[in-house]
Parts: C-alpha cells; structure tokens; sequence
C-alpha cells in the first residue's frame, strides 16, 4: 500500500479582526480529533475580514464564500472527507435526534 505524507493544515485569521482566538480554537478542534494524521495545523496572521482553512494547497473553507465561520462539526468533516472518507467521526456524524424521541 502507498504511503501518502500527512497533511498540513492551515488557517489564514484576520489581526484586524481579532479572530486569532477562534483560528486557535479551530486549529485545537483538528488536532484533537485527527491527532497524529496531520502534519501539522499553523495559523496564518492576514487582513481584510479573511478567514480561510485549506488542507495542504485546497481551499475548504472560506468565511467570505461559504457565509461565515465553520462550525466545528463542518470543518471536521470537510477535513475527514479529504483525509479518511471512510472513517467515522462518532457522534458529530449521527444525525441530531431532540430529547426524549430516541
């Protein structure tokens, strides 16, 4: 089987902005949950309102396209479908069910 480089992520905040904290916040959110199958996750200080995520060259994630900030869950799955297709994230890929109807 052919072994392919971990990927590498990273996420372009805006200083203007101050959204270091949610860049942070993202980037902790990858790590836990892909741990050892990233190469890493760096934060990318810019301007100008940008929140972007790309999974090595690949734009997944753009605040100005995709209408706001990813919800974690959005962003896990977004690196997942790249990363791993067929793995299961657990609960954040089960279908929310309301109280008391399960």
């Amino acid at each position: 089987m052919e072994s392919h480089p971990a990927p590498h992520i990273s996420i372009t905040y805006c200083t203007q902005c101050q959204w270091l904290l949610r860049a942070g916040w993202m980037a902790q959110e990858l790590l836990s949950t892909f741990a050892t199958d990233l190469a890493g996750v760096t934060l990318v200080p810019g301007t100008g309102g940008i929140f972007q995520v790309r999974y090595d060259d690949v734009l997944i994630w753009d605040r100005k396209i995709d209408g706001g900030f990813p919800d974690a869950k959005i962003l896990k799955q977004r690196v997942r479908d790249r990363l791993d297709p067929a793995r299961d994230l657990g609960h954040i890929d089960r279908a929310h069910t309301p109280a008391g109807t399960a």
